[in-house]
Parts: C-alpha cells; structure tokens; sequence
C-alpha cells in the first residue's frame, strides 16, 4: 500500500518574530469553495454598511468673516493657502492645516465678488461692486511659517478703476493676462491699468467667466439670460454662443447643441461649481443649503452634504490634493469636508485644531481594496444599492424633493396624453439633454 504524506518546509511557516501572522495558503478551487459568492454577499453587504457608519465628513469650520462668504481661491503652489472674499469688502488668507487666518487684507468698499491666482501663486487679483480690480501679493513666508501671528498690513500692488462692477474673475493658466466679467467680458495685463481687449455680445450682464486649462486662449462665460458664450483671444469676436433650473449640464465645446450629461439632485439654484484636479469629479454649491460631489459622468450625486447651521452656499472648492472640499455660505463661515467622507484621516487634536493625515499599513489598504472591489462587484443587488445610495436629508429639502418628483411625473405623463391624441408625427419629444438649448448662434 502507497501513502501519500504532505510534507511543508519548516522555514516557510515560521515566523520571524512573534508580531508576524501565521502564513496560510488558501485552495481556490471552486469545487472546494461552493458557498464562495455566498460569503463575498455578506462582505460586501458589511463593507457597505461600515462605509454608512464611518461617514464622518465634516471636519471643522473656519470662523473670521463678518459677513457672507461671496468667493474663494485656491493657490496653485501651496496647498494649505486659501483665499476667501465676503460681501463687505473682506478677503482673507487661510492656513487650512492649522484652520486660522494668516492674512487679513483691507478688500474692496463693497462686495468681493471674484478672487484668482497667478500662475506663480504670488499675485493675487480681487474684483468687487465698487468698481475696483485689485493686485495682491501673496505672503508667502506667512504660509510656510508656523506661528499663529496675523498679517494685517497688507496694501494692494495696484488698482485699476473702471466704469462697471464686475462679477467675475479668472487667471490664465499660463501668462499675465486675467479676465473680468461684468456689463462685458475685459482681458487684462498685470502692468496696464487699461484693459487689452473687451468682448460684448447682447446687453445682459456676465455673471461668471473660466479660462480653459488645456487652451489658455479660449475662456468660457454665462450671463444672466442663461446663456453660454466661448471667447477666444485671437480674435476679435466671439466665437460661439449656446442657450436656471437645479440641473448641472456637461458640454462639449465643439457641440454646444446637446449636453453630454445631465447631473441631477439640487432643489434649488447652483450657485458654484468646481472640478476635482484629478477631473474625475466636480463638487457644486446651490441655494438649497446643500453640496453636492458628482461623478464627471453620473447623473447623480455620490455624496450630499449639509448641517444644520449651514445657509445657501455660494462658492466651493477642491483642495489642490482632491482629498478636501471646501465651502463658503451666507452664515459668514467657510467649512472643510472630507472629499471621501468615510475616510480615515488619523487622529484630531482638539488643542491645536489641527487634522493629520494617516499612512495606512499595506495590509490594510489591501483590506480597503478588497472591500471596495466586492461592493463594486455586487452593487446592483437591491440590499446593497439601498445602503450605498442612501442619503439622510433635512426635511424640508426632502419636502421639495417629493414635490419636484411629483411635478415631473405629471408633466411626463401631460406631454404622454397629448402625444397619444395627436396625430403621429405633430409632436416630437425631446431627449433631457436637448429640452433645455434654445439655440445655438455661430
């Protein structure tokens, strides 16, 4: 008779030290494993809902501002520096690690209305009601410094006077020029106190203007008759122009006649809007008090956020390391969230109100990877969808929810009915993401 004995080396499972684990070798054939989809179920279900009750993504907020927070900045170079601007004429630089301000600027006599960064990050431009473009320098021994003095004689580089109140402003993001939106769209130089060139299409007033960070040419506008128009600076002429509900529409450039995606959630107006640096997301700000953080190309928001102190949010931002989500509102403070917000950030000091952020042992960031590769795998089954899509609301935005729901079941079946008693082919129905252009003007 033959025996078969398992022989294992000695030295391939003994540990080093006592703090090692015990090495195991797993069978992975399926004949040995038939509950194996079954036992991967119950870990995507926990890993779900362990991600419901690490969700903590609020982190502190950033009191200094006497008024409503109008706009915010980032800085391109420095990570932790953060420009916020209010309606009375305040514009402050944060330290975001530390949560203080480390910069107190005299501002505008009236509302700040737009706040940008050069290149560089030494220069920073501000433009309000009053009239006024203001050049800035930016301290940087300030940011770098780790003391909790406050900068407070700041005096503006230049001031250049116009005729109109702007609304609106934006660096290039290679060069010295800046763009300023207002009764009409003004490109500026850091040296000229005169703008370079002006852009005018309509008479309604430009409430917003980007410039494009792949083409540092081309800008982006909108106005106030729900319009958006595309400049480009080698010319002397607009070039294309396309025609407020609580959508977010995602566009083509070069097909302005149909939205990409529509992003849906907000009940009432977005006021703000910002991409991810990874541009794999974008977070927005609406007048229904709530933030919103969307997939480039979902319809629907991955993470709401709200508190219960929080009033209409008027601008967010991304941090320049995508892992923090910045927003100012009308309750005059500026609040930092967790882009992630079951992440494990590490411990807070409450003394020091300062957040550090935590390196994950491999072996743990393999268990997360796990996790998130199981709850990816078995998303569309009803239990777990529920727990990943489910999202508390405070009861009056829930309110608004239910009723817009029940506003657009009706007209969805009102335009049903009428097509049915029409003869075929009067009435053509229109897909969502075409309803909304007007037209397109060349």
């Amino acid at each position: 008779m033959k025996v078969k004995v398992i022989s294992r080396s000695t030295d391939e499972f003994t540990r080093e030290r006592s703090q090692d684990l015990q090495r195991v070798y797993h069978n992975y054939d399926p004949n040995l494993r038939p509950q194996e989809k079954a036992v991967e179920y119950v870990r995507a279900l926990t890993a779900a809902k362990l991600e419901k009750i690490f969700a903590r993504p609020f982190i502190g907020a950033l009191d200094g501002h006497r008024d409503g927070v109008s706009c915010m900045a980032k800085n391109p170079n420095y990570l932790k520096g953060f420009f916020s601007g209010s309606m009375d004429g305040d514009i402050r630089l944060w330290d975001i690690a530390n949560r203080r301000t480390v910069c107190q600027y005299s501002g505008h006599q009236g509302a700040v209305r737009g706040l940008t960064v050069s290149t560089d990050g030494r220069i920073l431009v501000s433009c309000g009601t009053d009239c006024t473009v203001k050049l800035w320098n930016v301290p940087v021994a300030t940011l770098t410094d780790s003391d909790d003095s406050t900068d407070n004689s700041s005096e503006p580089l230049a001031v250049y006077v116009w005729k109109n109140a702007f609304w609106a402003v934006d660096h290039q993001w290679e060069g010295d020029l800046f763009a300023t939106a207002g009764a009409q769209v003004d490109i500026w130089n850091h040296n000229r106190s005169q703008p370079i060139n002006s852009f005018q299409w309509g008479t309604d007033t430009v409430i917003s203007v980007r410039f494009n960070p792949a083409e540092p040419n081309v800008l982006a506008t909108t106005a106030s008759d729900r319009s958006i128009t595309l400049y480009d600076l080698r010319m002397s002429s607009p070039a294309r122009k396309a025609n407020e509900d609580c959508n977010c529409y995602s566009y083509d450039s070069r097909k302005l006649d149909e939205a990409k995606c529509v992003h849906m959630g907000h009940e009432s107006a977005v006021m703000d809007i910002d991409y991810s640096p990874t541009g794999r997301e974008f977070v927005t700000g609406s007048y229904d008090r709530t933030i919103r953080i969307f997939q480039y190309n979902g319809g629907r928001s991955r993470e709401i956020y709200h508190t219960k102190r929080m009033q209409r949010v008027f601008c967010v931002k991304f941090s320049c390391d995508a892992s923090y989500v910045i927003s100012g509102s009308d309750d005059t403070n500026l609040r930092l969230w967790k882009a992630k917000a079951s992440e494990q950030l590490g411990v807070v000091s409450i003394f020091l109100s300062r957040v550090f952020a935590v390196t994950l042992h491999p072996r743990e960031q393999r268990k997360h990877a796990y996790h998130e590769a199981v709850k990816n795998r078995y998303k569309h089954l009803p239990e777990i969808k529920r727990i990943v899509r489910h999202r508390h609301l405070p009861k009056p935005i829930y309110k608004a929810a239910s009723l817009r729901r029940t506003m657009m079941e009706a007209e969805r079946r009102k335009a049903e009915r009428r097509k049915a008693h029409s003869a075929p082919g009067s009435i053509v129905t229109e897909p969502v993401r075409k309803r909304r252009i007007i037209k397109e003007v060349e």
